[in-house]
């Protein structure tokens, strides 16, 4: 073991800084600093980091309990075969290096590992576990565990079974229980979401937060557009136990799109609409999630049903009674032939 407080760096291929969130496929060396040691073992080719574990790439930002990196050969790298890795170079006091070919990029991880209290975040975006994996080669972090959740500028996505962040191909998929909240309350929910994000801009010159001490709060801006940095999220697609809720209404299916843009949810399969006791069904719903209005559409026989109850305090074209108005009239609003 390592003594404590060491700081290892990992040099990976050169790569041009991209301001793509959560995304540790790119950039320079990776530094892994840990409180109780780093334990080398070259026959596994892997990286074990202990205690207060912390690996930071360009202005991306791990932490764990144990942090496990695994690294190989370069392809094309001079000697690199598929089993064998540099072997080990004392550098400065109280660090480490990769070995005598490192200054030339010859060793690569290919995969990160983190364990216990994750979490992975840029200025912009958090993403938080148990246990995640990120695959460098197809630029995909995994999260499992419990408390999954990815918090974004203007959303926050949880989900039971596992979180799935797909930094290049601009997708996040949430498994089990999975619950999309927007910064202004729009819910939707269902087994499985797919949240489509556009690629996120970058602005060059542009302040790095994340190699400083405490995590940025997720929302901080470290860019003149936050949501842009992040990528905003075009489209969600939603299966299985898809409930959409308004301010008035819940409305379910079987599946459903939601465009953040418009505001607009449409389920289908079997739909059902509630407000309270009331509650219409049928095979399609849209929702427009700015006004809170939802409208059926008819099934394949050209039919929606429903129950309305015309007193339920829920329908707005009942309103519910005011207490101050429930006693007798005033003489001032009485009918002038009224008995007195």
């Amino acid at each position: 073991m390592i003594p404590r407080l060491l700081l290892l760096a990992l040099l990976l291929v050169p790569a041009r800084a991209w301001a793509q969130p959560l995304d540790l496929s790119h950039g320079g060396p990776v530094t892994i600093t840990a409180r109780d040691g780093i334990d080398w073992q070259q026959q596994a080719q892997v990286v074990i980091a202990h205690g207060d574990a912390r690996a930071v790439r360009e202005n991306v930002t791990v932490t764990a309990d144990r942090l496990i990196a695994h690294y190989r050969r370069k392809a094309g790298a001079a000697g690199a075969t598929a089993t064998t890795a540099p072997a080990p170079k004392p550098a400065a006091a109280g660090s480490t290096a990769m070995g005598p070919d490192d200054t030339n990029g010859s060793t690569e991880v290919y995969r990160l590992e983190a364990e216990g209290n994750v979490r992975i975040f840029t200025a912009t975006e958090l993403a938080e576990g148990d246990h995640a994996t990120y695959d460098m080669d197809q630029s995909v972090l995994v999260l499992t565990g419990r408390h999954l959740k990815l918090t974004r500028p203007a959303e926050v996505l949880t989900a039971r079974d596992s979180l799935e962040y797909w930094s290049q191909a601009h997708r996040a998929v949430a498994r089990g229980n999975a619950v999309v909240l927007t910064s202004d309350a729009r819910r939707l929910a269902g087994d499985t979401l797919v949240a489509y994000t556009s690629p996120p801009t970058s602005s060059p010159g542009a302040p790095v937060a994340a190699k400083t001490a405490q995590p940025a709060k997720p929302g901080a801006a470290a860019t003149d557009d936050p949501l842009g940095a992040s990528g905003r999220i075009e489209k969600v697609e939603a299966f299985g136990n898809v409930s959409v809720r308004t301010q008035t209404e819940t409305v379910t299916g079987d599946r459903g799109v939601y465009v953040p843009d418009t505001g607009i949810a449409r389920l289908g399969g079997d739909v059902h609409i509630t407000r309270g006791q009331n509650q219409l069904n049928g095979a399609e719903a849209e929702v427009d999630m700015k006004t809170g209005i939802s409208r059926l559409l008819a099934s394949t026989n050209g039919q929606v049903r429903g129950l309305v109850l015309p007193n339920d305090a829920t329908n707005p074209q009942t309103p519910a009674p005011d207490a101050k108005q429930a006693g007798p009239k005033s003489p001032a609003t009485q009918p002038k032939d009224a008995p007195k």
